[in-house]
């Protein structure tokens, strides 16, 4: 890689009047601590959950790798009374049930009451432990979008993606590793929709992915009690450390109009980018019925008119701003 990795810092003692003021409009990921949580980061033992939630099924995904890819698929989503779910995730030997290997891995990423309509929301779908975690809710009501209960087993490692609306991720129960990437960096993650191939942004394939080595890492240690900002759009790869139970706050930072309506999921482009993508996309296959050194030449001048007027030090909050400071910091 050709530059040393950032850390993502640290901000103690966070009120609500601190984030608005100081943290959110700066537009990076930050590490969120002296936030009050309630009683889950003391109460919230695999026993207490598998007991007090009890055997309602949910929809788990299940990996015989600790490596999740999307992509390539690698994993089933299978059905698992909650419980039972707590039981194996939390397990610290080889399972003796088991759907692949005693070795698998699960991940559970909570859905809304109608997967296909139903945006995720912890307190109606976990009403038994709802009160027991004080979520910080640093935006008005209209902007709330989802709460999304997380859960898995130790090693249980999420490809590399982004998401279209701000949110918090705040770790109840164990620990994660967590590496980001700035908006800026896109061209070097090979992004497809909002995924990368990446799987393991500390080990990648250079071979596979040679304009990895230009990115950016933004790298933390998530522990119990903290809370991790992440500003739409910045990339990030989660690796769980240990047994890990996280409920993660979407909120719109756009105007509600701007984002499709149609995504309880929340990981569709706003729809004003969608349709430039897709115009690009027409403007791709337009290109294709010239010769090939016809379609280069044209496709640069595309990519120079983009460049000049979105790419700039001014129009890039983040990345350009970073790339500058790493230059001065003599990188």
């Amino acid at each position: 890689m050709e530059n040393p990795d950032k850390e993502v810092p640290v901000v103690e003692n966070v009120t609500k009047e601190l984030f608005l003021s100081e943290i959110y409009p700066a537009r990076k990921p930050a590490i969120l601590r002296g936030i009050e949580l309630g009683e889950a980061v003391r109460t919230w033992t695999p026993e207490y959950l598998s007991t007090t939630v009890g055997s309602r099924p949910v929809k788990v995904h299940v990996c015989p790798s600790d490596k999740m890819d999307f992509v390539k698929k690698n994993f089933a989503y299978k059905n698992l009374g909650f419980d039972e779910l707590v039981q194996r995730a939390s397990a610290t030997g080889p399972l003796t049930e088991f759907f692949y290997s005693e070795n698998e891995k699960y991940y559970l990423r909570a859905l809304g009451d109608d997967a296909r309509k139903d945006c995720a929301d912890f307190a109606v779908q976990f009403p038994e432990i709802a009160n027991d975690l004080q979520l910080p809710c640093y935006f008005d009501d209209s902007q709330f979008f989802s709460s999304v209960l997380r859960l898995g087993s130790p090693g249980i490692q999420l490809w590399t993606h982004y998401d279209v609306m701000d949110n918090v991720l705040v770790q109840v129960k164990g620990s994660k590793r967590v590496v980001l990437f700035a908006p800026s960096d896109a061209l070097h993650l090979y992004l497809s929709s909002d995924k990368s191939p990446i799987l393991d942004p500390l080990e990648p394939d250079l071979k596979a992915y040679p304009d990895y080595a230009h990115a950016q890492r933004w790298v933390c240690t998530l522990r119990e009690g903290e809370v991790l900002f992440m500003p739409a759009l910045w990339s990030h790869n989660v690796l769980a450390l240990d047994f890990g139970v996280a409920v993660n706050v979407f909120w719109r930072h756009l105007d509600a109009d701007m984002y499709e309506k149609r995504d309880p999921y929340g990981n569709k482009d706003p729809s004003v980018a969608g349709r430039a993508l897709q115009s690009l996309d027409k403007s791709m296959q337009s290109l294709s019925a010239l010769p090939a050194e016809y379609q280069q030449f044209y496709a640069l001048r595309m990519m120079a008119r983009l460049r000049e007027k979105f790419c700039s030090a001014d129009a890039d909050g983040s990345g350009s701003s970073e790339k500058q400071e790493s230059e001065e910091d003599g990188k």
